[in-house]
């Protein structure tokens, strides 16, 4: 069995290189805004759009007319029409099932941050420590685990505080870890990050609320500086930095935990969350979106995958309410810490209740009774 997994390496460019893989992006970027325009003028003015086919056909004409498209690797110019293309279709997708369509916009230089060799080794390759891309050189890459599998794309990607990364999505073989029989549901939250139907309780790192007073700090000096000056570039990139930094460590922690719980449980019930509808509540927006709960259960579900666990997510409603023991559901304010069930004297932590019914939810999904969830935990 093949999954797809993607490898992530930094590149260490000389200035030289980094001009040449700047000015692809350019390049690339123009191209993406040129398409768009064609796309959208043909449709005004005949009715109908061009296909991806259509503006691909059209790129021996494009070089000939700009030169500098000619600086750049002929199966990244093509992969440029197939992003329009994806992103037209993402657009007529959200039209049909009624969502905000948000017609494809136009890149400027701060939005276009990546360009793409769809067929490695054709055009880059990986040589020891050295990536070959064509047009641009040999970069050098510092290679801190082995690419597994077979390279499907490479992506070159920058960020915006000037970093520059390669990331290849590599079609690899299952590697299943030895067979484990125990279970585990989890319950995520605020006061803890996450806690565990065992009663374990994992601490909320907070990275932004760190961070916050320095951002505060770095926010104030840059808005200080006036518009377009060098001085307000430089205050711009430490604010930049900041938010790389809380974002690098809430990614790694997420990592770190979801390979944890892999590795111990062969059974993972989580809760079937909309993180995106909780932000709406503007009192608890900032620490909901700081806790990063979507990246987390994203890693958990394909190293669950990847590893041959079984992961799955249940409906979240009233497993806070629901006695664990006897199923008694009553109401419970935010304040209410403990369960107390006054059916069957249950006096237990709120959060490890709602851990043990989403535990209880994800067996029964397998055939197995809720009964058997809470001995399973014990």
């Amino acid at each position: 069995m093949h999954k797809v997994m993607a490898f992530k390496y930094r590149l260490r460019p000389t200035k030289g290189q980094e001009r040449k893989m700047l000015a692809t992006l350019n390049e690339c970027r123009w191209l993406y805004n040129h398409f768009l325009e064609e796309r959208k003028n043909t449709y005004e003015q005949m009715g109908n759009g061009l296909t991806m086919f259509d503006q691909i056909l059209e790129l021996p004409a494009l070089k000939a007319e700009q030169v500098s498209l000619q600086t750049v690797y002929s199966q990244v110019l093509q992969n440029v029409a197939v992003r329009i293309d994806l992103a037209y279709k993402a657009f007529f997708r959200r039209v049909k099932s009624g969502e905000k369509p948000g017609y494809p916009r136009f890149r400027g230089s701060n939005r276009y941050d990546s360009f793409c060799y769809p067929q490695p080794p054709n055009g880059c390759r990986l040589d020891g420590n050295r990536l070959r891309l064509s047009k641009i050189g040999d970069v050098r890459v510092i290679l801190h685990r082995p690419i597994l599998g077979k390279s499907k794309t490479a992506t070159i990607h920058r960020t915006s505080t000037g970093k520059w990364y390669v990331i290849f999505t590599c079609e690899v073989e299952v590697d299943p870890l030895s067979e484990n029989a125990n279970a585990i549901g989890i319950d995520v939250g605020l006061s803890s990050f996450a806690t565990l139907s065992t009663g374990e309780k994992v601490d909320n790192p907070r990275f932004f609320r760190h961070d916050e007073k320095a951002l505060a700090k770095a926010q104030r000096r840059m808005s200080k500086e006036a518009k377009g000056t060098p001085e307000r570039e430089k205050r711009r990139q430490v604010v930049t930095h900041i938010h790389e930094r809380v974002a690098s460590r809430r990614h790694d922690f997420a990592h770190q935990l979801s390979r944890s719980i892999v590795n111990r449980y062969g059974l993972i019930a989580v809760e079937d969350i909309h993180v995106n509808r909780m932000l709406h509540n503007h009192c608890l927006a900032k620490s909901i979106a700081d806790a990063a709960w979507s990246d987390f259960l994203r890693c958990l579900s394909y190293k669950a995958e990847y590893a041959g666990r079984k992961w799955i997510a249940v409906n979240p409603a009233y497993t806070s309410q629901d006695c664990s023991a006897c199923g008694h559901r009553q109401q419970l304010s935010l304040s209410d810490r403990e369960y107390h069930c006054p059916c069957c004297d249950l006096v237990m932590d709120r959060d490890q209740n709602a851990a043990l019914n989403i535990l209880a939810l994800g067996l029964q999904r397998l055939g197995i009774q809720p009964v058997e969830a809470a001995q399973v935990a014990e």
